[in-house]
């Protein structure tokens, strides 16, 4: 070998050196992400489970349908140090809303109705319900007539008039008892029941967090002459391969079920005293109720953030999606930066929410601290979940800081 040769060897050596101390320099940077500042969520997650804020953690963020950073802490059972894991059965809550809907467009695209009509069409129980003149005063309010019908759109968001029960006057407490309190074995069962109380306002007023999506489930099984458990495996999770999402756990999984927890008055990381059913549901409610795992629900939003398409099926049409996705409340929902679509809160001005993130961005969460977001300008998915009540907003906020800020490309 001639000293020409290795002088070139030793040049590329150079090369590569320097090549490489760039990169360490500035980080490993992924789909254009950088893992060391996507590493800033994962020890701000660390550090709630260190202080016993939360009982552990699941992360999954991808980017251009890559996956980009995961994390899991922590335990899925605090009590008994069960670590956590991707694949366990954290109870969604409201994030099973978006799901609904979906399953709900579907049949909007085959032809079953449109969304202006009324929803007494399908439902004539839905033709004289009344409205309360004071809901401090629970259902023993002084009511009158709707001046307008309910149609289904009011349903898919949330300006229908009906209550989820989470408000603090006394007609929303009535709800909560007759829908979460009292036994039912049905979901028609469960919306027959809700329809004995007065709505809370007049149709189209106002936007006010709903257990519409209940009516949504009736709905389905009316257009599909299914129950909506078949309808949403056949339609949406066989087709997505979401293998751990449904409303029971099966036997041989219930190990995997993610306990629900909760702090007490000392602030201790406790155990709740009521943990949500594994077996044996048949409320198949729009509302809440679904498991599903960080793995299985970020096989959903691929699927919206690809206008539908996912392992070569169509599941839903390109300009639905993009009606789910677009302010369908006016300026209703009275939160700064934002709009609401059908089933996913909508950011229509950044700066005014003071949030990192991209017009159009989409987004919804559970109770027990679930949460997602999707970004179709950055092809971003995130979505993180923990089982802590009571739900805060925080847990939102930091996912889309901290992975948002990871963004350098």
């Amino acid at each position: 070998m001639n000293c020409k040769s290795l002088s070139k060897r030793f040049l590329v050596l150079l090369l590569l050196l320097f090549v490489s101390n760039a990169i360490l320099a500035q980080g490993l940077i992924v789909e254009g992400m950088s893992i060391e500042r996507l590493k800033k969520y994962g020890d701000f997650v660390d550090e709630q489970i260190a202080k016993e804020r939360i009982p552990g953690a699941a992360i999954l963020v991808y980017r251009n349908g890559k996956e980009v950073y995961r994390k899991k802490g922590g335990y899925s059972d605090a009590v008994d140090k069960t670590d956590m894991s991707m694949d366990g059965r954290f109870y969604i809550q409201s994030m099973t809303k978006p799901i609904i809907t979906a399953a709900f467009m579907m049949l909007y695209e085959e032809g079953h109705f449109l969304l202006t009509d009324p929803v007494s069409k399908y439902i004539p129980a839905f033709k004289n319900l009344k409205v309360a003149t004071d809901p401090s005063k629970g259902k023993a309010s002084e009511a009158v007539p709707m001046d307008r019908e309910i149609t289904l759109a009011h349903l898919l968001t949330h300006t229908s008039g009906l209550s989820h029960g989470l408000g603090g006057t006394e007609l929303d407490k009535d709800y909560a008892k007759t829908m979460y309190y009292t036994p039912h074995k049905t979901i028609q069962d469960r919306m027959n029941a809700m329809l004995e109380l007065p709505l809370m306002f007049q149709p189209g007023t106002s936007w006010y967090y709903s257990a519409a999506p209940d009516v949504l489930s009736v709905l389905i099984e009316q257009f599909s002459g299914i129950p909506t458990d078949q309808f949403l495996q056949k339609r949406i999770f066989d087709p997505l391969e979401m293998r751990s999402t449904g409303y029971n756990i099966p036997a041989a999984e219930q190990a995997k079920m993610v306990k629900v927890h909760t702090l007490n008055d000392k602030g201790e990381l406790i155990k709740g005293a009521y943990q949500p059913p594994m077996s044996n549901v048949t409320v198949w409610s729009g509302v809440n109720g679904l498991y599903s795992s960080p793995e299985d629900y970020v096989k959903f939003c691929h699927m919206l953030l690809n206008n539908g398409k996912a392992n070569g099926n169509q599941l839903l049409g390109k300009k639905t999606i993009e009606l789910m996705t677009t302010n369908n409340s006016a300026s209703l929902r009275d939160k700064a930066g934002e709009s609401f679509g059908l089933g996913f809160a909508i950011v229509e001005n950044p700066g005014e929410s003071h949030l990192l993130g991209s017009v159009g961005t989409f987004y919804w969460s559970g109770a027990n601290n679930t949460h997602f977001f999707i970004d179709p300008k950055e092809k971003i998915v995130a979505v993180f979940m923990t089982q802590i009540a009571p739900y805060s907003d925080r847990f939102h906020e930091e996912m889309r800081r901290f992975v948002l800020q990871a963004v350098v490309d």
